[in-house]
C-alpha cells in the first residue's frame, strides 16, 4: 500500500529531542513496590504489545539487576541485541532490567499513540544496529539512540496517522486471538480423540509402524544447489540450511511431503510432515506397515503423544527417543471410516490455521509498509 504523504511541513527532529530517558531506579525497594516484572524474552519481535510477564506472587525469582521502574505508557527498549526488534509499550507499572531504556514521550510535541510505531521502523533499527558496540554483549547506548533523526509531522496529523496504524494493529491482534483459539480447538480435539476414549481396541505402535533412521551423507553443501537436507528447521519453516549433492545420495533416506517424520535426537519427539529431500541423521521416518491404519491418522496420534515421547527420551549427553517406550505406545484402533473423519477434522483445522496465518502476515506487511513510509 502506497500512502500518499505530504511531508513538506514535517520538521526534522532527533529522538532525544522528543523523548525523555527516565531513570527511576530503586535498588533497595523496587521488588517490594511492584509485583510484575518484564524480561526481554517477554517482549515479542516487532510487536508493541506485552502479552506475558513474570510475577513474584507466582514464585518467579527476580534478577538482582531488576530494579528499574517503568510506568504505563512508557516505551521499553532493550539496548542489548537491538537487532531482535523487541520494543514494547508498557501497559502497566512494573520493574525491568537495568539495560532496558525507559523512554517517555514529551506530549507537547508528540501524540503518544503515533510515536510508538517509530521503534518498529526499518530506519530506526538500521540506526540502532549500526550503532552496536561490544562483541560479548552487543548493545547500543542511549546517546546513539537519541541521535536517531526523523521527520515529525504536526500533532494533528500525528493523530490521524496513529488512528490508521492502530486500526491495522487491532486487526492483527484480533487475527492472532482467533489463531490461538483455533490452536486450542486443535489441542482439544487431540485430547478428545486420543485421551478421553477408553473403550476402543488398542494396538502397540510396533505392530503398526516401522522406523527408518536418517543417515549422515558423505558430503553436505552449505547452499541449495543439491537435494535439501531435511533437518528440523527445514521441516518447520522450509528454510534450507544445507543440501546433499547428487553424488552423495547413496544409502541416504529420501522423504516426500506426505511422510511422517519424528525428531529422534535432541528435542526428541517432535512430529513433522515431511518435505521432499534427504532425511537428516537426527530424524526418523515412520512408515505404516499395518493396512488397518491410515498414515494421516497415525500422524495426528503421534502429534498428541509428542510431549510424552519427549519426556520419556533417554541419553545423558544428547537425548533421543526411547525405542522401547515408543514401540509400546498404545494406539486406539478405530474403523477406517472413523479414522478418515478424524483426519478430515484436523485437516480442516489446519487449513483454518494457515488461512489465519496468511491474514496475519498480510496485515503485518501492510502495517510495516505504512510505518516505513511514515518514518
Amino acid at each position: 500500500m502506497d500512502l500518499k504523504i505530504d511531508k513538506s511541513h514535517w520538521n526534522p527532529v532527533k529522538l532525544g529531542d522528543v523523548f525523555t530517558k527516565k531513570e527511576e531506579n530503586d535498588k533497595e525497594n523496587a521488588r517490594n513496590r511492584f509485583d510484575r516484572f518484564l524480561k526481554v524474552n517477554h517482549m515479542d519481535s516487532e510487536c508493541l504489545h506485552v502479552k506475558r510477564w513474570a510475577s513474584q506472587e507466582n514464585g518467579e525469582e527476580l534478577n538482582p539487576y531488576f530494579y528499574k521502574i517503568f510506568r504505563k505508557g512508557q516505551i521499553l527498549f532493550p539496548t542489548r541485541n537491538p537487532h531482535l526488534r523487541r520494543t514494547v509499550l508498557a501497559p502497566f507499572d512494573g520493574i525491568t532490567g537495568e539495560k532496558t531504556l525507559t523512554l517517555e514521550p514529551q506530549k507537547e510535541f508528540l501524540d503518544p499513540n503515533f510515536i510508538s510505531f517509530i521503534f518498529h521502523s526499518e530506519s530506526f533499527y538500521a540506526h540502532t544496529t549500526g550503532a552496536i558496540i561490544g562483541s560479548t554483549n552487543p548493545h547500543c547506548r542511549w546517546r546513539d539512540v537519541a541521535n536517531f533523526e526523523f521527520l515529525l509531522p504536526p500533532k494533528n496529523q500525528q493523530t490521524k496517522i496513529a488512528k490508521l496504524l492502530w486500526t491495522i494493529d487491532e486487526v492483527i491482534e484480533s487475527e492472532k486471538e482467533l489463531l490461538e483459539k483455533i490452536k486450542i480447538n486443535d489441542l482439544s480435539h487431540l485430547k478428545q480423540y486420543f485421551f478421553d476414549d477408553n473403550t476402543s481396541e488398542e494396538l502397540k505402535l510396533k505392530n503398526i509402524v516401522s522406523i527408518k533412521k536418517g543417515k549422515q551423507p558423505s558430503e553436505l553443501l552449505e547452499n541449495e544447489s543439491g537435494v535439501p537436507y531435511c533437518k528440523a528447521k527445514y521441516l518447520r519453516s522450509g528454510v534450507i540450511e544445507q543440501s546433499v549433492p547428487e553424488t552423495s545420495l547413496i544409502k541416504s533416506i529420501l522423504i516426500n511431503d506426505d511422510d511422517i517424520i519424528i525428531l529422534w535426537d535432541g528435542a526428541a519427539g517432535e512430529i513433522f510432515k515431511g518435505r521432499k529431500g534427504v532425511l537428516a541423521s537426527t530424524m526418523s521416518k515412520i512408515e505404516i506397515i499395518n493396512n488397518e491404519f491410515i498414515k494421516d491418522y497415525i500422524f495426528e496420534f503421534l502429534r498428541f503423544r509428542s510431549s510424552s515421547i519427549n519426556r520419556a527420551s533417554v541419553g545423558s549427553v544428547i537425548k533421543h527417543v526411547d525405542p522401547t517406550y515408543f514401540n509400546n505406545i498404545s494406539v486406539p484402533k478405530f474403523s477406517l471410516d472413523k479414522q478418515n473423519l478424524i483426519v478430515n477434522k484436523f485437516n480442516s483445522l489446519r487449513l483454518n490455521i494457515e488461512i489465519c496465518k496468511s491474514k496475519i502476515k498480510t496485515s503485518q506487511s501492510l502495517q510495516k509498509s505504512l510505518i516505513n513510509q511514515i518514518f
